[in-house]
Parts: C-alpha cells; structure tokens; sequence
C-alpha cells in the first residue's frame, strides 16, 4: 500500500472517530436533557395555554384568591372593571395577593381575577386557565374573568386598555372555540353594576363586542 494510501487511510479512521464522537455527545446531551425533564417539568401552572404577551406573576395559593380548585371548562369570558380610579395592574394584582394576609384582610374578603389588564395595555396573569377565579360568582367554576383598570371614575377604558382588552378576549374565545356572545359582564353574571361604564351604556358594550367579533374573524 502506497504512503498516500495509508495517509487517507489514517484520515478515514480519524474522521470516523470524530463522527462517533460527536454522535456520542449528542446522544449523552439528548439523555441528559430527557432526564432533567422528568426530573424538574415544567409546571402545569406555567403551560396552561395561556397568551404569551401575559406576564405571568400567578398568586401563591391560598383560601382567599387562589384556591387551587380545577376549572374543568370555559362557557362564557367575562369583562370587569377594577373600580379603583388610576391604579396599574400590578397593583391590582397585589392587592389580590395580599388578601391571604389576615392583617390585610381582616373581614375575610374572597378576590381574583385570571387576568388583568393595565391603563397602558400591559396584560399580567394572575391565575393559571386550569383553575378558578374568585371573580363571578356564582359562575367561579365555568367562567374565565378578566379585569380592567380605568384612569377615571367613569369606567370608560383608555385606548391602549381597550385595544388590549379586545385582543386578550379574542384569543381567549379562540383558545375554547367560542364566539363574541361568549363574551359577558360581571353585571350579566351577578347584576353588579361592573364595568361600570359599559352597563351604563349599552353601545359602548355592543361595540365592545363586535370588535373582538372582528378580531375574531381576521385571526389576529
């Protein structure tokens, strides 16, 4: 065998040996990857389908705002108000979370909403879409509630509020394959006068409506 032979020969051997190698440390970083999986899943309250722009800062879970208890199906989504004139989302948010301190809450106040959305459109989730909210009673067990912060004391929701309402609602609706009349108020579930401004006037909510109807439609 001429030394050339031998020189590719060798090069043939090495090569194979690198693409063992390689296909060794692959397989051992696929395995190790497999195993942390099982080791540490991602939890169920962080996968729960919900949409990606929501920052999720869930409650800890408690008997006063996060209870825990499955919600096993979605008939209807239903819009809020905050009633606290100016306030952002997360301070909403943590008004909800504190509500498990006795010294917070010393009448024992039950309080939660799955989302809420913030005088700038910024969207925070509160509770995880596989369990309840303590937001429509006595409709906790079928319902997905979102509330709304407002700069004013009228209700109305800002551009930017509204936008994301719309936009938060449509996929929502999309997620459990219903449509705008799935789309509700709190006043409708309990007669609270809650959005404020959209029980005041009925146009605005009709309009309401049908913008998330058209969202719907173009599949945004």
């Amino acid at each position: 065998m001429s030394s050339k032979s031998k020189r590719k020969e060798k090069q043939e051997v090495r090569w194979g040996r690198v693409a063992i190698a390689a296909g060794l440390f692959i397989g051992v970083v696929l395995l190790t990857a497999f195993l942390l999986s099982l080791l540490f899943p991602e939890p169920e309250d962080l996968k729960d389908g919900a949409p990606e722009y929501a920052e999720k800062i869930l409650l800890t879970k408690n008997e006063y705002s996060r209870p825990g208890t499955a919600l096993t199906k979605v008939n209807d989504v239903v819009i809020h108000y905050v009633a606290n004139p100016g306030t952002s989302a997360k301070a909403n948010r943590n008004y909800f979370e504190n509500l498990r301190q006795s010294a917070d809450n010393p009448d024992g106040v039950k309080a939660s909403a799955h989302f809420i959305v913030g005088l700038d459109g910024e969207v925070i989730q509160c509770i995880p879409l596989t369990e309840i909210a303590y937001a429509n009673y006595p409709r906790n067990e079928d319902t997905v509630s979102i509330e709304v912060c407002h700069p004013d004391e009228s209700g109305k929701f800002s551009e930017d509020t509204y936008r994301a309402v719309v936009t938060l609602t449509a996929d929502l609706l999309k997620k459990y394959g219903l449509t705008e009349e799935n789309v509700i108020r709190h006043y409708d579930v309990s007669g609270k006068l809650c959005p404020k401004y959209y029980v005041e006037h009925e146009d605005a909510w009709q309009k309401l409506r049908e913008d998330v109807r058209e969202k719907l439609l173009r599949g945004e």
